[in-house]
């Protein structure tokens, strides 16, 4: 098995990412990437969380800073620049803000299963756990609904395309064209939200894009690039971690049919369940950060502006933190794991993203049962070397 490989990754995520741990170290060196990379819990969540050492901000240490992405953004900025944007942006994720999208989410996601419903059968993927949170963040930017199927091409593109994984020979390759690939996708979607932008300057609406151009730091409004990086942000966060969310739900239930049948009984393990996912097929593969200084990570000086990957996934199966991590267990307690990231930079979408799983997984096993994979076809893993998930997901199900 290469711990690499992707379809690995999907299928056997523990022994995957333990041989990485292994086979790696706690610390090492990417020669191929150039990047180094820390494996063990407390080293990815230190990097996760100190952000004084840790830089999210890598445009003073990029060799070409000119080709990075224009606009500033929750995920590409430190204190005190973040706390300021995030500040503006987390009034649209209050947990009242979020709690009030629930009758919506129910709505779309019995629409959703009503067109499939009659035929016995279903890809998770396509019909269920792709357009509901691609509509849901589509109605909260006041997008229409014909251009769904666009928004979600382009986050696709930025995660995914033709990506490969890192132990590619040709790694300078790879890099250029992830780069162009990132740039051909960000132009045209900041040429789609420059239109928006300018009929919302004209007619403002109740949606996120006519706040953010009402908006203000100290007195300032947001430049037009740091809208744009906003758009970008949100559209691409707010509708692949719940694709991947419950998807790998389903790919991990249908692995542990006792854990469907339980939730069937006590839907109120949804939740806790849902956690045990995000441990065990963490939808985020991975954060990357800057040395702000030479720091010494078990006994490897790292210099100062190296990039540092911190394996989520990894941390997510350390034996230290949590008993016997090979175990998929919906009612394991204590589970701090750290797929949406820890601290500051702590995922902005987290709470909705919760809110979608659950509800759709509530509503998906209250109306259809005996939920299977379908085996006459092999799962086709998401190529990207950034996040996690099935491409599609074939199940046969009874409707209740």
């Amino acid at each position: 098995m290469n711990p690499r490989d992707l379809l690995d990754q999907l299928l056997n995520p523990y022994e995957c990412f333990t041989a990485l741990r292994t086979e790696s170290g706690p610390v090492s060196y990417n020669e191929r990437g150039k990047f180094w990379e820390v494996f063990e819990y407390d080293d990815v969540l230190a990097l996760a969380s100190d952000h004084e050492t840790f830089s999210s901000d890598g445009s003073q240490f990029v060799e070409h800073p000119d080709q990075m992405v224009k606009g500033q953004s929750v995920l590409t900025t430190d204190p005190p620049r973040h706390r300021q944007l995030r500040s503006l942006v987390s009034q649209a994720f209050t947990p009242r803000a979020i709690a009030s999208m629930a009758a919506r989410i129910a709505e779309i996601t019995h629409n959703l299963l009503d067109q499939v419903a009659w035929q016995g059968a279903m890809d998770i993927i396509a019909d269920l756990s792709y357009p509901l949170p691609v509509i849901v963040i589509s109605e909260m930017l006041g997008i229409p609904s014909e251009d769904r199927a666009q928004f979600k091409h382009w986050s696709d593109q930025m995660v995914v395309s033709e990506y490969e994984d890192l132990s590619r020979d040709n790694i300078e390759e790879y890099n250029k064209r992830v780069r162009t690939i990132m740039r051909q996708t960000l132009d045209e979607l900041y040429d789609y939200f420059r239109q928006v932008l300018a009929e919302r300057r004209l007619q403002p609406r109740h949606d996120l894009v006519s706040a953010l151009l009402a908006a203000q730091i100290e007195g300032e409004s947001l430049s037009e690039p740091d809208i744009l990086a906003f758009c970008a942000l949100l559209l691409i966060a707010g509708n692949i971690t719940t694709t991947n969310l419950i998807g790998n739900a389903l790919l991990c239930f249908d692995e542990h049919p006792e854990a469907m049948e339980q939730l069937h009984a006590r839907p109120d393990l949804i939740p806790q369940a849902i956690e045990e996912v995000l441990r065990y097929r963490s939808p985020a593969l991975l954060v990357g950060r800057y040395a702000t200084r030479p720091i010494e990570i078990h006994g490897q000086t790292i210099p100062r502006g190296q990039l540092i990957i911190g394996w989520l996934a990894c941390a997510n199966f350390d034996q230290v933190q949590f008993p016997q991590p090979e175990r998929f267990d919906i009612e394991r307690t204590l589970n701090r794991h750290l797929a949406f990231g820890h601290g500051i930079h702590f995922c902005l979408g987290a709470p909705l993203a919760r809110l979608e799983a659950k509800i759709a997984l509530g509503i998906l096993l209250e109306r259809f049962q005996h939920i299977r994979r379908e085996r006459t076809q092999s799962i086709e893993t998401i190529r990207s070397v950034f996040i996690m998930g099935p491409k599609h997901l074939p199940v046969t199900f009874r409707a209740r």
